[in-house]
């Protein structure tokens, strides 16, 4: 399973529309949206807080300032109560979101995130912001499949959203609005289906996620936290960087099987043949010192082939330079 935002996607996304209600202008409305998230550190606030900034506009300052986590944020302006969120926040502070509802539909079909602004619990604005998929990462969704794996997304957005975003990318299993809290339950009723359960994430709210999958694996530019909590940290955050860690996983535990078997039938053969097994009919005996031989060519031999394991190359997708 994957996590979307930073992992499937780059992670950093844009803001893409800006629609306003009855008398409000967008640069009001865009005003308030990037004031409101000029604390926050989410890819997405950064989109907003870079739109204002080409505008070149000027954020008052916020009070009381609260992050409702996997909704959105809670804040006063000049005494005014601004909300910024999903559409949960909106059903769940009673803002009417009627009115912009049939656009976030349109904007969430095309793999956009909308978001509602709100003042004083009146509408005021709807906003969306497109992240792009990495490129590769499609490919690298075929590529697990066709090695016969199940592929999952687990993502915060509109199920719209998500459902459109894993089209794009060939992702059959789509969970959506799923809260911080509860990728694991996520986790856990996908591995109800059955099998080892692998997660692939990079942030803060993808640690518990990690530590709950069978095998966390964690993108090397997400945070510390993901980074500490994974057994698995793939330095590079490209999607290809996920096969090359099925491919050395894979030819390890081959590796590991061949000298296994080697060590077993070597000693299997041999260990008799030192204790006199052919004494009694051929008159042969193994002197020790060519026993102490056979048994250092044996950890060579085991040794060499686990050498091998430094000469695999990273696995590219097509279309990439090796």
């Amino acid at each position: 399973a994957f996590d979307k935002t930073g992992t499937l996607t780059e992670g950093r996304p844009i803001l893409t529309d800006l629609e306003t209600v009855g008398a409000w202008g967008a640069d009001d409305a865009l005003t308030l949206a990037a004031a409101m998230e000029q604390t926050s550190e989410h890819p997405i606030a950064r989109a907003i807080l870079d739109a204002a900034k080409e505008k070149g506009l000027s954020l008052p300052e916020v009070a009381g300032f609260k992050s409702l986590t996997g909704l959105g944020v809670r804040g006063q302006i000049d005494g005014q109560t601004i909300l910024l969120g999903a559409a949960r926040l909106m059903a769940q502070e009673g803002v009417d979101a009627a009115p912009l509802a049939d656009r976030a539909q349109d904007m969430a079909a095309k793999g956009r995130s909308p978001l509602y602004l709100a003042v004083d619990g009146q509408l005021v604005a709807l906003l969306a912001v497109a992240d792009k998929a990495k490129p590769g990462a499609r490919e690298m969704i075929a590529a697990l499949k066709a090695h016969g794996l199940r592929v999952a997304m687990i993502s915060g957005d509109a199920q719209a959203t998500a459902n459109a975003i894993g089209q794009e990318l060939g992702i059959d299993d789509v969970m959506a609005e799923v809260m911080p809290k509860g990728k694991v339950e996520a986790l856990q009723a996908l591995r109800k289906s059955g099998g080892k359960l692998a997660f692939v994430g990079d942030g803060i709210n993808d640690a518990p996620a990690l530590a709950e999958a069978d095998v966390g694996i964690a993108i090397g530019t997400g945070t510390d936290v993901a980074v500490e909590t994974a057994d698995v940290v793939l330095i590079s955050g490209a999607p290809d960087a996920v096969l090359t860690a099925l491919g050395v996983s894979r030819q390890t535990m081959r590796n590991i099987r061949q000298n296994l078997f080697w060590a077993f039938a070597y000693n299997t053969a041999l260990i008799p043949v030192a204790a006199g097994l052919l004494y009694p009919a051929f008159g042969l005996m193994l002197s020790p010192m060519l026993a102490a031989g056979a048994m250092a060519f044996s950890s060579v031999c085991v040794l060499s082939n686990a050498l091998r394991l430094r000469f695999m190359a990273p696995h590219h997708l097509q279309g990439k330079r090796a």
